[in-house]
């Protein structure tokens, strides 16, 4: 301050008190200054630190409150040669001890590597009290890793920023249920240490590596390798321009819903990206209220302006406390008098000087107030300090939105206070909700009903058993999914070159999660891709053919005898008929020509030729002919009649039933053999399914063991008696599957399903065709239809089960909730649904097998038969009615008169015998003297009427 003579005697004295008591603090200033040495060690490109050390001694120098005084020896190590940096370290060292200006401390601001292992080398074997800001936790820093007690004590560390807010992803991950992650960082952030300890004992797959630095090809190439991994949540950590740099490389389709990005910076500024549509979590760092204002006059009066303003902060409030804590001890005592320093040369390995150097408790309670957020030091003295101790302050959680290459739209959504275990505080859940990625699963199939059928109806486009399964084990694992067909329409089959085609190329190119459908576990397929436990256990391949159909008829009964007999069946039936006739009308000893003798027969038959028609007829049925003829004759006639008639309706109930069973024991398929040994029926799989690797490779294998059994018997270096030991007429080996496997090439392999079943309904007794495939296929075709059916029993049984790529996380999840779904019995739900109460099952007639009776269709005749004779009837009796009545004045003649007249004829001759015909009417019957009465004048007292 200058004093000048003031005007005014007041104003004098004023300021010679103002004189006096400045240079009153001036000098007790002086005198309780303290200096102190310190060894700076910053790491190359560390500016940060650079700068805030040299503002720190700025500060002090501006303060002389402070009292401290700082002579600052600085080192720049270099980061890959450990060699160099120590010969730098030991030398400035040594130079120290010369000018005996021995360093009070050494403040190491290396960040991790090679320069940081190297100092930490270098003050644990000397000794030297040391306050770090390098990157690690408990056990990270080797060199410091089992120092005694006295060495913790001042071999200090603590946590710069950077390190810490690598935490905030752990903490995400736990508030989120996040199960993948890659994590992307730049140069302004050391994770190598963090591999392991940042999301351990978290079930979460992730990733952590460099951003690409080479250019946006790279870095694209980069992020798809990173989503060929199944990772959709994306973590970036790294300054403003990294975070522009990774989001401009990635694809539009990947910041749909399905994927998470999250952008974390130790800067405050915003991110601005050349992006149309993307939508991200944004975390920054946030000073303290309480700080703002030293943090605007450091910035400001001190020029403590570098970026980012977290770091520079950090490094000049840990700087200051670092010498206000040599300042204290020193001012208290508590600093050695004759410290033994130890020259690099003179280390032996084991000769450390002991120190008794509380230097951790001093740091712990210096009270100077920080610039942007609080040191969080432990203070128990039994808890480990390095790895533990590091600078608190929160970070700001926001939604931004980034339109048209700018950020249209922030809203801060929850808080984050920088920590080792640290959770998150949300304001807003229904944002942070929009902001996790939804877990979407990628599914491949292959259309085969009734385990995947296209439904526009569904949810997702398809229904069915698989679909059904899916949604179960989404309900439990807790996912989403899209859901195409592969367009080969394959599952997946091995080429001669060893390429894949259908769902397993997919999920070998990673353009697939899940292979869903009717897919049998291979012992190829896995190994390139994995199956889950089986949802569908033993699928073997059956054979479905066309199902036979006897033609029905209602007069199926008449087929069994050819016309032609039917024919002479009904002539002989005329022809017995009518010699019945002759013989009775001719014989002597017939009824009509011998009636005085059978006049007391209690069965008076007159064979006429009516008669005789319904003789013949009725000795056929069960009821009899009735009376037999009188002579002899017409008896040998009968009887003759009756020996036709037993032989023609014991051959007609044999042969119909043998007929009848015959039509339905028609099957000439009934199993593999009876196939293979046939010719006129064709067969083949669907084009490049299981059943044709099946029998393709059953046919290789035939072939080769053919050629090892020839290969051995024309083998010359076998002996004549190990010759003939091969020597047989017939092959030892089946050439079964070969002769079937070329049939079927023959036939052409059909290349849908739908195909082969058509080819299938197209069958004819000419050129029959069976299909061989997976029996579940087949039993659901059956039930489906009506006119196909399943033949013989399943052969080469295998599991079907879901596909996920190699390595999957997936396979266990899925293996799991499989088997929840089994031990539930929904697995049983399912298949009861989709193959026994499915809507889509066809009301098929029962066809008619052995132990049925015939058929309706086949024996409705003989109904028809009566019917018609009932018809008959009825016309006959009407006509028989309109005869009767419309005839004029029929007569009837009484039984008492016709007896007395006959008595009164032979008195009166010239009278009629036997009284009148009926019919007969006129004058001259209703005149006469007959013993004739009209009987519609008068009736007897008993007579009843039938009209």
């Amino acid at each position: 301050m200058i004093c000048v003579k003031p005007k005014t005697p007041r104003k004098r004295w004023l300021l010679l008190l103002l004189c006096l008591l400045s240079g009153w603090n001036t000098e007790i200033a002086a005198q309780t200054t303290q200096n102190i040495n310190v060894l700076f060690i910053n790491e190359v490109d560390n500016e940060p630190a650079a700068k805030a050390v040299n503002v720190v001694l700025t500060y002090l120098k501006k303060n002389i409150h402070l009292g401290l005084s700082v002579q600052l020896d600085s080192i720049e190590a270099n980061k890959t040669d450990a060699k160099v940096l120590l010969e730098a370290i030991c030398n400035k060292y040594a130079s120290s001890i010369e000018k005996k200006q021995t360093p009070h401390l050494i403040l190491d601001t290396t960040k991790s590597g090679v320069a940081s292992e190297t100092v930490k080398s270098f003050t644990q074997a000397l000794g030297l009290p040391t306050i770090s800001a390098s990157y690690g936790q408990e056990g990270d820093l080797r060199q410091w890793r089992d120092l005694d007690e006295a060495k913790q004590k001042y071999l200090l560390q603590v946590m710069p920023p950077a390190d810490i807010i690598p935490e905030v992803i752990r903490s995400i991950v736990r508030r989120l249920n996040i199960t993948n992650a890659a994590i992307l960082y730049d140069d302004t952030f050391v994770m190598d240490h963090k591999y392991k300890s940042l999301l351990q004992n978290i079930q979460t797959r992730h990733v952590i590596t460099a951003i690409a630095k080479d250019g946006k090809r790279e870095r694209e190439e980069q992020i798809e390798k990173l989503r060929n991994l199944d990772i959709n949540n994306f973590f970036i950590l790294g300054n403003l321009q990294s975070i522009s740099m990774v989001l401009e490389s990635v694809k539009a389709a990947y910041f749909e819903r399905n994927f998470a990005w999250h952008a974390i910076t130790q800067s405050e500024g915003e991110v601005s990206s050349q992006r149309d549509n993307a939508t991200i979590m944004f975390l920054k760092p946030m000073a303290y209220t309480q700080f703002r204002d030293r943090l605007g006059l450091l910035r400001t009066t001190y020029n403590l302006n570098e970026e980012p303003q977290l770091a520079s902060a950090f490094y000049f409030d840990l700087a200051l406390r670092s010498f206000l804590t040599i300042k204290e001890m020193l001012q208290a005592g508590a600093w050695p008098k004759d410290m033994e320093y130890l020259n690099c040369d003179d280390f032996q390995g084991g000769n450390t000087p002991q120190r008794n150097l509380d230097l951790r408790e001093y740091f712990t309670k210096v009270s100077e107030p920080t610039s942007y957020g609080m040191f969080d030091l432990v203070t128990q003295p039994k808890q480990p300090f390095n790895g533990y101790s590091y600078m608190k302050f929160e970070m700001d959680i926001n939604v931004l939105q980034i339109r048209g290459g700018s950020s249209v739209n922030s809203k801060s959504i929850g808080t984050w206070t920088a920590g080792l275990d640290s959770p998150i505080v949300v304001k807003d859940e229904g944002q942070m909700k929009n902001l996790t990625a939804d877990t979407v699963y990628r599914i491949f199939t292959v259309v085969q009903a009734p385990f995947i059928m296209r439904d526009e109806t569904a949810p997702k486009g398809y229904k069915g058993y698989c679909i059904d399964l899916i949604n179960e084990i989404a309900a439990i694992v807790h996912f989403d999914y899209t859901i195409q067909e592969v367009e080969d329409g394959k599952f997946g089959n091995m080429d001669e070159k060893g390429e894949w085609n259908g769902i397993v190329k997919k999920l070998i190119d990673k353009q697939a999660d899940i292979g869903l459908g009717s897919m049998s576990v291979m012992a190829e397929r896995e190994i390139v891709i994995d199956f889950t436990v089986p949802y569908y256990d033993l699928v073997g391949i059956t054979i479905m053919m066309q199902r036979p159909s006897s033609p029905s008829s209602l007069f199926k009964f008449l087929t069994v005898l050819e016309t032609n007999v039917w024919l002479c069946i009904l002539a002989a039936y005329f022809f017995t008929s009518f010699l019945m006739w002759v013989f009775d009308r001719w014989s002597p000893y017939s009824y009509q020509n011998n009636r005085e003798k059978y006049k007391d027969d209690e069965e008076k038959r007159e064979f006429n030729l009516k008669e005789c028609l319904w003789f013949c007829m009725t000795s056929l049925t069960p009821q009899g002919g009735g009376e037999a003829p009188k002579n002899l004759s017409g008896r040998l006639v009968a009887a003759t009649w009756w020996l036709f008639g037993f032989i023609i309706i014991a051959s007609y109930t044999a042969n119909l039933a043998a007929f009848l069973t015959v039509s339905r024991l028609d099957t000439p398929v009934e199993s593999l053999d009876d196939l293979a040994k046939q010719y006129k029926i064709l067969y083949a799989p669907l084009n490049g399914s299981s059943a044709m690797t099946y029998f393709e490779r059953m046919a290789n294998i035939e072939q080769m063991f053919y050629e090892i059994w020839k290969d051995l018997s024309l083998n010359d270096s076998l002996t004549p008696l190990e010759r003939s030991k091969l020597a047989v007429w017939d092959y030892p080996v089946s050439d079964k599957y070969t002769k079937m496997w070329q049939a079927m090439q023959e036939a052409a392999l059909p290349a849908t399903l739908d195909e082969a079943v058509a080819r299938v309904r197209n069958s004819t007794a000419a050129t029959g065709f069976a299909f061989l495939g997976d029996a579940t296929d087949i039993r659901y075709l059956q039930l489906t239809n009506c006119d196909l059916q399943v033949v013989g029993e399943e052969f080469s049984r295998k599991p079907y089960a879901i596909a996920v790529q190699q390595g999957s996380h997936l396979k266990d999840q899925f293996n799991n909730a499989i088997l929840t779904l089994l031990n539930k019995r929904q697995l049983e739900k399912l298949k009861e649904k989709w193959w026994k109460n499915d809507e889509a099952q066809a009301k098929c007639e029962k066809p008619e097998d052995q132990s049925d009776g015939i058929s309706i269709q086949n024996i409705g005749g003989v109904f028809i038969v009566i019917f018609v004779g009932i018809g008959m009837a009825c016309i006959t009796l009407v006509f028989e009615y309109w005869w009767y009545r419309y005839r004029k004045n029929p007569r009837i003649i009484d039984v008492a008169e016709v007896n007395g007249d006959r008595l009164n004829v032979k008195d009166q001759p010239g009278k009629l015998v036997d009284g009148v015909i009926l019919g007969n009417s006129g004058e001259r019957f209703e005149k006469s003297n007959a013993a004739l009465r009209p009987r519609f004048n008068q009736y007897p007292a008993t007579f009843k009427p039938r009209f």
